[in-house]
């Protein structure tokens, strides 16, 4: 069973596209998103309706909520007052340019699913099992404390912007990583393959779970440009698709 999961679109439906192009290619038999479609980029609309043509299974990320619930703030972790007033103006933006109807989709999206596959149970939220907004990054104390009390064999999230696959004991966490505002220092837009192995598959030697982490080239500078063109958007947002950077 091989599960693609892509998260962090974030109104960036050129870096979508070729994702999902991409992913068509690789035989793959579901593909999951683990949420924020919306913020940041500006096609808020062209994404869910990217999303909603090719049924994709969508958990909410905070910034879906907070869209779709119409919040004033979309509830990620800002030390720097000036990154806040940014996020201010990116749900400003946001807000107006989403249709009633992708509201009200982002409004009624799960945010959480499981599924068994393989006898693996496989459980999709957007930060954490806590926490819509909450960050497990790699090798964290939150992420620690979360692996500790899972249930399930394998959690995935998104959130952070960097993918990454790392065991705890015997239960797996995947981060998906970011399609359309990626923070590896790689403008490309990544996500992952989770390639659950049935008995037969398996040669002995190699583990019945594998991840692939991928990267996909696009034409990033259609984006930033029209980030650049909009009186609303901050232009730092073009620069930080252009340099897949965190700051």
């Amino acid at each position: 069973m091989k599960v693609a999961v892509i998260s962090d679109i974030h109104s960036n439906v050129y870096a979508l596209d070729e994702v999902l192009a991409d992913i068509e290619k690789r035989n793959v038999d579901l593909t999951v998103c683990t949420g924020d479609l919306v913020g940041y980029g500006t096609r808020p609309n062209e994404v869910i309706q990217t999303l909603k043509k090719n049924k994709i299974l969508t958990i909410m990320g905070n910034y879906d909520d907070a869209i779709g619930n119409l919040k004033i703030i979309c509830g990620c972790d800002y030390p720097d007052p000036k990154d806040a007033q940014k996020a201010g103006l990116s749900m400003h933006f946001t807000g107006q340019n989403t249709s009633d109807e992708n509201k009200e989709y982002l409004r009624n999206l799960p945010k959480e699913a499981t599924f068994t596959f393989n006898d693996k149970k496989i459980r999709f939220v957007h930060g954490s099992t806590r926490l819509i907004n909450e960050y497990l990054k790699e090798n964290s104390k939150e992420a620690d404390e979360v692996m500790s009390e899972l249930v399930e064999d394998i959690l995935v999230c998104g959130h952070t912007h960097i993918p990454y696959a790392k065991y705890y004991g015997e239960k797996l966490l995947v981060n998906a990583g970011s399609v359309g505002k990626p923070k590896t220092g790689s403008p490309n837009a990544n996500y992952v393959i989770i390639d659950i192995k049935n008995d037969d598959e398996i040669d002995g030697t190699s583990s019945n779970v594998e991840v692939e982490i991928i990267e996909v080239p696009y034409d990033f500078e259609k984006i930033a440009k029209e980030i650049e063109e909009n009186e609303i958007l901050p232009n730092d947002f073009a620069r930080l698709i252009r340099s897949g950077s965190a700051k």
